[in-house]
């Protein structure tokens, strides 16, 4: 049997526009307790030229105040899962987070951003979430499509951004 595997606490403010939505850190994430730090993870490299802000380069603290500056925030759909590596299709035994009880506190929310088709198709069991919602695909280096065509999936949250 896979290990159980716990989320990050949420990163957002008041100012939250965006909340953007994963499944479960990978184990490189959670063995340096980061969101999105695989190295090949596409990520940051996809906030920073949606921002135009170097968010890719920083040190991890001053990547999160610059989402926040920008008005995006993260956090997972999965609170807890048993994984046995990174993979999203091995996530077995899903405790979700409380999403609705998150999203009431964020009065700017404009949108949801699902990093990925398991957070999407998870969090659409949640009940008394009424916000618009984006299904994006998924940063991760599982997921092998062209940086690109991700970036371009993914500018479709710039009229949200507060840059």
């Amino acid at each position: 049997m896979s290990e159980f595997k716990h989320c990050f606490a949420p990163v957002v403010n008041a100012q939250t526009r965006i909340l953007v939505l994963g499944s479960l850190p990978g184990d490189a994430s959670l063995a340096v307790s980061q969101y999105y730090a695989h190295p090949r993870n596409a990520f940051w490299p996809i906030v920073a030229a949606l921002t135009g802000k170097p968010l890719d380069t920083l040190p991890y603290g001053e990547r999160l105040q610059g989402l926040l500056a920008c008005g995006i925030g993260l956090w997972d759909v999965v609170g807890k899962a048993q994984r046995r590596g990174s993979l999203d299709a091995a996530v077995r035994d899903v405790q979700r987070n409380d999403l609705a009880s998150l999203l009431v506190s964020l009065p700017a929310l404009e949108v949801l951003a699902f990093n990925g088709a398991l957070a999407y198709k998870t969090a659409l069991r949640e009940p008394g979430v009424y916000v618009p919602a984006l299904a994006l695909p998924s940063t991760s280096p599982a997921y092998t499509v062209a940086f690109a065509d991700k970036l371009a999936a993914w500018r479709v949250l710039q009229p949200y951004l507060g840059v």
